[in-house]
């Protein structure tokens, strides 16, 4: 069900919902609720188990890839796997700052709530819990609102990348209190109540996950909330205890409870700063951001901001549901990475312990979902917007600098080394290789390089840095099964590594061509075949191989085995995106090729809720069969993407899933990322508008009336174009192209 996404309530004045109408525009078809609960999907359902049937999404309030996202909360904890917020949940515990990683199954830090309570004053969410109603919410990335059933509160949230403005509204003669809790699992972090200043602050430190689990992550998450109004008493409390005491810290269940006296018809308005450095930090980002007591001006700030990154790409034709679908995929691939640094520059040193440094010039980021977003999602703002590519690569090289290494997943500010793969690798290249060069090249390389050929010492090993299990790749060619991978949050499952190593030298292979450094170029472009080590010709599939070279001798193909990542054999066996033609090869050629990935599909193993078989459905137009390609595409979009809560096909992962969506529904997917181009389909829409970072303009037409089955011709700017794959140097050019497609029977 989709619900309204004007943040508007039945008191509101007729200027203010007047106000709020008309910035709506784009931002009325996103729908913030999509992938809030459990996914209704056909693959979730068949392939998906446990938490990877959750898209794991939260209705996120902020602005584009903002430090802090703001959420209603029914779940407190910030531990792995449990978002702060779900669609079937039923009791409302406040507003929640959090840092949550969009679509994941990793764990919120730094976190703090704010919640309204009247009558007498309960400190425990188990006291304090207001039942809520799907029906009374409303939600845009801009503004979320609800009726809180408990005290008839009227409450309702607005954002900056940093900072947030809350409202609540009584309906009767109460004494009511604003709870403020640091959200700490571990009985850390500390709350301050400035009576002359009128405010409250306090932190929550962060702690690291994977590698180094549970350790300081070394910077914590500080906030400053005030209030318009000046209240009449404030106090500390620990769980159920109220203490006569202006501070308290490194206890379980501590916050503050902020006294106001009010009526029916009272507004209370706070502001909330928070940053990643200090408290002053914090303040100093609220000051900045959000300087007056306006609901109404900031909503439509927000909803402004909200159009606009919208607006980089105008879609007409199709259906409504379709339009809903594709600006809320495109809103959720704008959640990560995450804003680091203050409006003055100022962020926390990587994998440090809170040291502070000072950025010359753009912004820092951090909670990269590296194996999943270099796939797509971040191909797509290479394209929309390479100012904030070349931010990101920079932070990466920060990273690597401050910590010895390019790290492998970097999130929570720190090594994990998560998933498989070395994947900042291929993400600097594809950013390279399309002409964003905005950052130091050669420094990159080195980091690069170092990732590449180089085993970290065993104390820097234990704590994630350096690519797992090269020793092993290097000397055998493949990851042997007799190599478990300790020192792995995903250990063993050498098969997938050993694939998307592979890739991941083949990616640097490009660069090393590039800077004229042939002794690497010839290693890395011999290591990028390392793929067909793997490939086991009796089972004409992937398969676990021993140091001797003997195969696994009990492989499945369609069952998950232990060698392959979140998949199966036939799923992964596929991910090959450097060298299709060699993977076609070893298939025995276009047409056995073209009978594996139908077997995919007719066996019904095709998974699109894991990001390693994205690229699967666009590989038929590597064997002439482009028809295929878009029988499957448009097949997908309708069936693995809905509207509501389910309509996500699983964890949606920083944005990885909905990226698919929106490149396929435009017309074309980065099969290979590190190449500048693209494979083609027909798109969902009749027209596609794409405002690029180069500041010129490419529009897409097709007339897809009634049933295209395959591509007739394409013509850009009134001459032939390719009908397989797009250059990314034409697209950035802008001008237009006609997608002219043939229909059955025809």
């Amino acid at each position: 069900m989709v619900r309204k996404t004007v943040c508007t309530f039945l008191w509101l004045t007729a200027g203010m919902a007047s106000a709020l109408a008309q910035t709506s525009q784009l931002l009325a078809y996103v729908d913030p609720f999509t992938g809030t609960s459990k996914s209704t999907t056909l693959t979730a359902l068949a392939h998906g188990a446990g938490t990877e049937q959750l898209a794991n999404t939260i209705p996120a309030v902020g602005t584009p890839f903002g430090m802090t996202q703001w959420t209603p909360q029914t779940r407190l904890t910030e531990q792995k796997c449990v978002a702060p917020y779900y669609y079937t949940d039923s009791l409302f515990t406040g507003f929640r700052c959090t840092h949550w990683l969009s679509g994941s199954c990793t764990q919120d830090y730094g976190s703090m709530t704010v919640m309204p309570v009247c009558g007498e004053l309960k400190t425990t969410p188990d006291g304090y819990a207001s039942t809520f109603s799907n029906t009374g919410e409303t939600a845009s990335p801009a503004c979320y609102s609800t009726l809180l059933g408990k005290d008839k509160i009227h409450a309702a949230i607005t954002a900056t990348a940093r900072c947030s403005m809350m409202q609540f509204r009584f309906t009767k003669e109460d004494d009511c209190h604003i709870v403020i809790r640091p959200n700490s699992d571990r009985g850390k972090g500390a709350v301050y109540i400035d009576r002359q200043r009128q405010e409250i602050s306090g932190y929550n430190p962060a702690f690291r996950i994977y590698h180094g689990q549970g350790q300081p992550a070394g910077f914590s998450g500080y906030f400053v909330v005030q209030f318009e109004e000046v209240f009449s008493d404030a106090k500390v409390f620990r769980d159920n205890t109220i203490l006569a005491e202006d501070s308290i810290k490194d206890n379980t269940g501590i916050g503050a409870a902020v006294k106001f006296n009010v009526h029916k018809g009272s507004v209370i308005r706070i502001r909330v700063g928070t940053s990643f450095t200090s408290i002053d930090a914090a303040r100093e980002n609220l000051a900045t951001e959000i300087n007056h007591w306006d609901f109404t001006a900031q909503t439509k700030t927000a909803s402004d901001i909200w159009n606009k990154a919208l607006g980089k790409i105008e879609v007409t034709g199709s259906s409504e549901k379709d339009k809903t679908i594709f600006y809320t995929a495109l809103y959720h691939t704008m959640q990560h990475p995450r804003l680091f640094n203050d409006v003055k520059g100022t962020y926390p040193a990587f994998a440090q312990s809170y040291q502070v440094k000072q950025l010359a010039s753009g912004n820092y980021y951090d909670d990269f979902s590296m194996w999943d977003i270099y796939r797509a999602q971040l191909p797509l703002y290479e394209i929309l917007d390479t100012t904030l590519i070349n931010d990101l690569v920079r932070s990466l090289i920060l990273k690597g600098q401050q910590g010895g290494w390019l790290p492998i997943f970097p999130c929570w500010n720190n090594y994990t080394a998560a998933m498989v793969g070395d994947h900042a690798i291929p993400f600097i290249a594809s950013a390279y290789n399309k002409g964003i060069r905005n950052y130091d090249v050669e420094e990159a390389y080195r980091l690069m390089r170092q990732n590449a050929f180089d085993t970290a010492a065993i104390a820097d090993y234990k704590e994630g840095k350096g690519r797992r299990a090269l020793s092993s790749y290097l000397k055998y060619g493949y990851v042997p099964l007799e190599d478990n991978v300790p020192y792995a949050f995903h250990s063993r499952e050498q098969v997938s590594r050993t694939l998307e190593y592979a890739f991941d030298d083949y990616a640097l292979s490009t660069i090393a061509k590039a800077l004229h450094k042939q002794k690497d170029y010839a290693a890395l472009t011999k290591r990028a075949s390392n793929y067909a080590n793997v490939f086991d010709p009796q089972l004409g599939d992937v398969n676990g191989r021993y140091a001797s070279g003997k195969w696994y001798e009990h492989p499945d193909r369609d069952k998950k085995m232990f060698f392959i990542t979140e998949g199966t054999p036939r799923q992964y066996g596929f991910y090959v995106p450097h060298d299709i033609p060699g993977l076609i090869k070893l298939t025995g050629g276009n047409k056995k090729f073209e009978q594996a990935l139908d077997s995919l599909f007719l066996n019904q193993q095709y998974w699109h809720g894991n990001e390693p078989g994205h690229q699967i459905p666009f590989l038929y137009n590597y064997v002439n069969a482009q028809t295929k390609t878009i029988a499957h595409t448009r097949d997908i979009r309708a069936m693995e993407y809905g509207v509501g809560p389910g309509g996500l096909c699983g964890n949606d992962d920083a944005g990885q899933i909905s990226a698919w969506y929106v490149f396929a529904a435009m017309g074309f997917y980065p099969v290979n990322p590190v190449a500048p181009e693209y494979a083609i389909t027909i798109p969902t829409f009749e027209r596609i508008v794409i405002h690029t970072g180069a500041h010129t303009t490419t529009t897409i037409r097709t007339d897809f009336k009634g049933s295209p089955v395959s591509i007739g011709t394409i013509k850009k700017d009134g001459k032939p174009y390719s009908t397989r794959r797009l250059l990314h140097t034409d697209l950035m050019k802008g001008g237009v192209f006609d997608i002219y497609p043939t229909r059955g029977g025809q």
